[in-house]
């Protein structure tokens, strides 16, 4: 019998704000909002919504914030 897979949501996206600069934050907090892809302050990109996602934001709450 085939294990049942948890429903996966389809087209989920999250939009997430640089909105504080990471000038005097840890290297990794730097390595985390490059990794999102965020350049500039009040940059918002759209990423997909996914645990690694947003587990990346709850690491820096004090440089990101997530746009509803």
């Amino acid at each position: 019998m085939a294990k049942e897979s948890k429903p996966q949501q389809q087209g989920g996206m999250i939009k997430i704000q640089y909105y504080r600069s990471s000038i005097a934050a840890p290297e990794t907090h730097k390595q985390i909002v490059k990794s999102l892809g965020l350049t500039k302050l009040n940059q918002i990109v759209e990423r997909p919504d996914t645990p690694s996602i947003r587990g990346f934001v709850e690491k820096v709450p004090h440089l990101l914030r997530i746009i509803e």
